[in-house]
């Protein structure tokens, strides 16, 4: 066992975890944040994505043990408390989810884009979403909803497309 101490959604935690122990587990089963979904365990799909240090990361590719020291925020750790972010508004009324299994990931994947480029074209958003895979959508919501939380330009080129795949 490997003793760890880990900033989660602003409460430090202070745990002993075996080191082959992944983040997406850890968050999961010891803290139970299960918000961040475990869609494949082999970072394909972008299920499990949180925030690391502020950036972005597939947790199912990260031991606990390389988030010793750091600050790690869950899909739970987004809002302030009611308050949803304007991501996270932008996916409700935008309709930006199905069946809802990708949502979180998608949610942190397009909050980190948005802190990189809050201004991006759809083209952006497609290629800053392409590491997260949605079964249901098809996209072309998920694409409006970030144009919208970066500043109402989801009426322009996102919704001129058909439906469809078109990561």
């Amino acid at each position: 066992m490997t003793k760890i101490s880990v900033k989660v959604d602003g409460v430090t935690y202070q745990d002993e975890v075996e080191p082959r122990t992944l983040l997406v587990h850890y968050l999961r089963e010891q803290l139970g944040k299960t918000g961040t979904v475990v869609g494949c365990d082999t970072s394909s799909c972008g299920a499990c994505t949180v925030h690391l240090d502020g950036r972005s990361v597939k947790s199912c590719n990260v031991l606990a043990v390389q988030a010793d020291g750091r600050e790690v925020t869950t899909i739970e750790g987004l809002a302030d408390g009611d308050q949803l972010t304007d991501v996270q508004e932008a996916f409700r009324d935008c309709h930006a989810l199905q069946c809802g299994f990708c949502t979180p990931g998608m949610i942190m994947q397009a909050t980190d884009l948005l802190a990189e480029n809050p201004d991006p074209t759809e083209e952006e958003v497609r290629l800053g979403l392409e590491g997260n895979l949605c079964r249901c959508t098809g996209y072309h919501n998920i694409v409006k909803a970030v144009l919208q939380a970066a500043g109402g330009r989801a009426g322009s080129t996102a919704t001129s497309t058909s439906g469809g795949d078109q990561s």
